[in-house]
Parts: structure tokens; C-alpha cells; sequence
């Protein structure tokens, strides 16, 4: 398990790593998607390693302990990465929307600066959204064993450990979770609804299938990202379902972070170019 569990994180970090490189190193890959696709590597590098590595660790120590401050730390930063992931997907389907649908205006509406203050947006909302049920929740007292059946501090877990009334918390955590999600959702599902309607009134086969295949990627990312996460956290918590907590954590932690430079990037033809183009100049160096 260790083994396997150090050959996801490695190649995590090593494929987010090259589309960074990759896009940062190529000027003709210096447009507002291929930014946020570089902004969603650099989230993903840091959303498993938020967890991963005490994972490892815990492979080859066996059961081990963590502080409750370095608890309640790991707990903000991962639903803060979390949060920010996000609103950062709808930003790139807001960019997607913009081509295909007001292709004309994609580079005064797209510009560097708008991108810029997009990404900085998602930053501060996704660091924001957690902090109040955070210190709510490290103000709770935990009179049961201070024992999560988890490899990272998660919310439900530390929820159970409690010995005070959850309803308030958990109605606090649903609505603090919905007033980013939610929006985050259904101002991509609207940005979708535009795509494919224009998507549709393309005349010939071949344009509508270009358009289409510029989206198909991100859908896939956002349907692995949101279906995983919202079945994770916006749903009641239970000892049954706490016991689905662990192999539904993975997926979202390790797996998809994973999955999202194969999905979004190496299977785009620009990428694949300029990693050769790359590879072939470091070949005759």
C-alpha cells in the first residue's frame, strides 16, 4: 500500500509539475486557459500534499498521532484548497463560455489582468469560506477518545469525536459549504447551458465537434471533483457512513489530482507539442 499510495503522490506532483513548466516555458501556451490550467496544477500539487504525506507516513509507522493544532491546521488548509478548487473550475468554465460563445470579445474580456484578479478572487474566497466553522470547530470540546479511524483530519471525523450538540456546526458547515459550492455549481452549469446551445447551432459537424472537444476535459474534472466532494461533505453524518469516509477521501485526494494532468493536458495537442518541442531542445542542449 505504501508503494502504491508513493507512486500516486510522485506522479501528482511530477505530471502537475511538467504542465507548469511546460506552459510557463512555451509563450505560444501563454493564454487565459492554458493560465488556469497551470493555477489548477499548482492547486492540485498542494491539495494532495496536504494529505498524502502523513498517509505515507502512517503506511510505514502504523497508527500515529498528530497535535490538535496541526490537526485543526491540516482541517483549514485542505477544505480551503478545497473550496478554492472550487471556484477556480468555474472561473476556467467562465473562460470557456467567453470562446465559444463570445469568441470576438474572448481577448478583451479574457485579458491578463482579468485573469489575474479571477485567480486572486478564488484565492481569497476559497481561504475565507472555512475560517469561521474552523474556529468553531477547534473550540469544541472532544470528550470522546481522541481517535480518528482516518489518515487526515476530516471534518466529520473530528465532528464525532465530540460530546456537544453537532446540529448547529453541521447546519453551519452546510450553509458556509452551499455559499460557495452551490454558486460555484450553478454558475457552471449555466456557463454549460450557453456552451452547448451555441455548441448546437453550429452548422458543420467538424466546427461543432472542435467546440465540443475544447470543453469535454473540464466537464470530466468537474464531474470527478464536485461528484466526489458534495457526496463527501453535504450530506448528514453517521458511524455507517463515516465508515465510506476513507475510500471516498482517496479518490478526491489522491486519484483525481492525479487524473486531472491526463485528463486536462497531456491529452491536448498543444501540450503534447510543446512537451516535445521541450524534450527535443533539452535532447540538443
Amino acid at each position: 500500500m505504501f508503494l502504491i499510495f508513493l507512486i500516486i503522490y510522485l506522479l501528482t506532483v511530477l505530471g502537475n509539475l511538467i504542465i507548469v513548466t511546460v506552459i510557463c516555458m512555451n509563450p505560444e501556451l501563454h493564454s487565459p486557459m492554458y493560465f488556469f490550467i497551470c493555477n489548477l496544477s499548482f492547486l492540485d500539487i498542494a491539495y494532495s500534499s496536504v494529505t498524502q504525506p502523513k498517509l505515507l507516513s502512517i503506511f510505514i509507522t502504523g497508527p500515529s498521532a498528530i497535535s490538535f493544532p496541526a490537526c485543526i491546521a491540516q482541517l483549514y488548509v485542505f477544505m480551503s484548497l478545497a473550496c478554492t478548487e472550487f471556484v477556480s473550475l468555474t472561473a476556467m468554465a467562465y473562460d470557456r463560455y467567453v470562446a465559444i460563445c463570445k469568441p470576438l470579445h474572448y481577448m478583451v474580456l479574457m485579458k491578463r489582468t482579468v485573469c489575474l484578479q479571477l485567480a486572486i478572487i478564488c484565492w481569497v474566497v476559497g481561504f475565507l469560506d472555512p475560517l469561521a466553522h474552523t474556529v468553531v470547530i477547534s473550540r469544541l470540546p472532544f470528550c470522546k477518545p481522541p481517535v480518528l479511524n482516518h489518515f487526515y483530519c476530516d471534518l466529520s471525523q473530528l465532528l464525532s469525536l465530540s460530546c456537544e450538540d453537532k446540529l448547529f456546526i453541521e447546519i453551519m458547515t452546510y450553509l458556509v459549504g452551499s455559499a460557495v459550492a452551490l454558486p460555484a455549481f450553478l454558475l457552471t452549469l449555466v456557463s454549460y447551458v450557453f456552451i452547448i446551445s451555441t455548441i448546437l447551432n453550429i452548422s458543420s459537424s467538424s466546427g461543432r465537434h472542435k467546440a465540443f472537444s475544447t470543453c469535454t476535459s473540464h466537464l470530466t474534472v468537474v464531474t470527478l471533483f464536485y461528484g466526489t466532494v458534495l457526496v463527501m461533505h453535504m450530506r448528514p453524518s453517521s458511524q455507517n457512513l463515516l465508515k465510506q469516509d476513507k475510500p471516498l477521501s482517496v479518490l478526491y485526494t489522491a486519484v483525481t489530482p492525479m487524473m486531472n494532468p491526463l485528463i486536462y493536458s497531456f491529452r491536448n495537442k498543444d501540450v503534447k507539442k510543446a512537451l516535445r518541442k521541450l524534450t527535443s531542445k533539452k535532447k540538443y542542449v
